[in-house]
């Protein structure tokens, strides 16, 4: 049941004292003197009021350490009563607390709030950021929706823990930032299925798991797993054009910040957007520690929101690989592509430096390149019939070609 409404006290006592100001205004010089003091009354009187009201409303002491919470990028961006917030609710329901009380009657600034929170908090996972509010004028009482409790929450945590540890036995503690970085976004990459319809899928539950998932899910899980191995990693929130809104990572390596998008990255996810049978096993390293310029040919961030510039391409996958094309040259290409079926590679990917660029080796790599690649191939391996498939991104200048041996 609600409670009524209070109605606000300091208010009608400021009413009170201008009236008063009011009627001695035009007395003599001691009762002038009087009414200058009066600021100072209404100073004190809103310092009783604010007393009262600390004395009379349940809130909770808050126990966390500013260390504890310091670090969250979203936490950062708060003003020093939305941290108060922050701490506040991050306090209840790491307990699952069934209401409690926050210091702020604005449910806009509650619901950003609370939404931050989670941003920064993948370990969090038995909240959806749904609530029953009932807002005062300073003030709120706050009944937050679970997906789970009690025993059910012991046993989804032990879950989520083990699969974090078996995880992360994979990759040392004092691997480079990079490798890390890589080891996360492939083994995302390999063990989670993107999969609209998944339960959970707003959550590390869902990925970690269940192994289906969505962009929140994948985004959230390499947030939460990355944080265990000591790198920084922010939950990014924004747009797809067509597609509508979406979340992926931004990681900090060596001192720099780079975009990463597991979901992207996933073939699952890709044969679903282009249409074409993508072997099992591949991986889309395009969306791995790139630059703004590379990953905001297809997102677009969320307005209002700071997040660090990435603007290098040191780290960009086919840079590291010697597929970074800056100019085109058949012949040259037909031999990295040979190159990589004597190799016995599973694909060849080349990527440009700008779409005009693209565009002009495009349709000479789709109808020469590829099919002489190709011969070579059947050539090289004595197979009567080859089978290969590609894939064009243009957003991102990419042409991958995956082979069958």
């Amino acid at each position: 049941m609600k409670r009524k409404k209070k109605k606000p006290i300091f208010p009608l006592v400021f009413l009170l004292l201008v009236c008063v100001g009011f009627c001695i205004w035009g007395a003599r010089e001691a009762a002038t003197i009087y009414f200058q003091k009066l600021p100072e009354n209404v100073s004190a009187i809103k310092n009783v009021v604010t007393r009262t009201m600390e004395e009379s409303i349940p809130f909770s002491e808050i126990v966390i350490d500013e260390s504890e919470v310091a670090s969250g990028f979203y936490y950062q961006l708060l003003s020093d009563g939305q941290q108060l917030v922050y701490k506040e609710i991050l306090q209840a329901v790491r307990t699952q607390a069934e209401s409690f009380y926050i210091h702020t009657g604005n449910t806009e600034e509650f619901s950003m709030v609370y939404e931050y929170l989670l941003y920064d908090r993948p370990e969090i996972f038995w909240c959806t950021g749904g609530t029953q509010i009932t807002s005062y004028t300073d003030y709120s009482e706050v009944r937050p929706v679970y997906i789970c409790l009690g025993e059910e929450l012991q046993q989804r945590s032990a879950q989520i823990e083990a699969a974090a540890n078996a995880c992360l036995a994979g990759i040392a503690m004092d691997a480079p930032e990079y490798d890390k970085i890589r080891y996360i976004f492939e083994y995302l990459v390999n063990t989670v299925d993107y999969n609209l319809d998944a339960p959970d899928n707003q959550n590390i539950y869902s990925s970690l798991v269940n192994r289906v998932s969505v962009c929140a899910g994948y985004s959230r899980a390499a947030q939460f797993l990355l944080q265990r191995l000591g790198i920084e990693c922010i939950y990014a929130i924004g747009t797809i054009p067509q597609q509508g809104p979406h979340a992926w990572n931004i990681v900090k390596c060596n001192g720099q910040y780079y975009h990463m998008d597991v979901t992207f990255g996933d073939p699952v996810f890709q044969q679903g957007e282009s249409g074409v049978n993508i072997p099992l096993g591949s991986i889309n390293y395009g969306y791995l520690c790139c630059a703004d310029s590379e990953i905001y040919r297809s997102h677009t961030s969320e307005p209002g929101i700071p997040y660090p510039e990435c603007p290098s391409m040191d780290l960009d996958y086919y840079v590291l690989n010697g597929m970074f094309y800056e100019g085109y040259d058949s012949y040259a290409m037909l031999l990295n592509m040979n190159q990589s079926v004597y190799e016995r590679r599973p694909s060849f990917s080349c990527k440009f430096a700008y779409y005009d660029l693209y565009l002009q080796a495009h349709d000479d790599i789709i109808n020469n390149v590829i099919p002489q690649a190709a011969q070579t191939l059947a050539v090289n391996y004595g197979l009567d019939t080859v089978w290969y498939t590609y894939v064009e991104d243009p957003m991102m200048s990419v042409i991958t070609v995956y082979w069958g041996y």
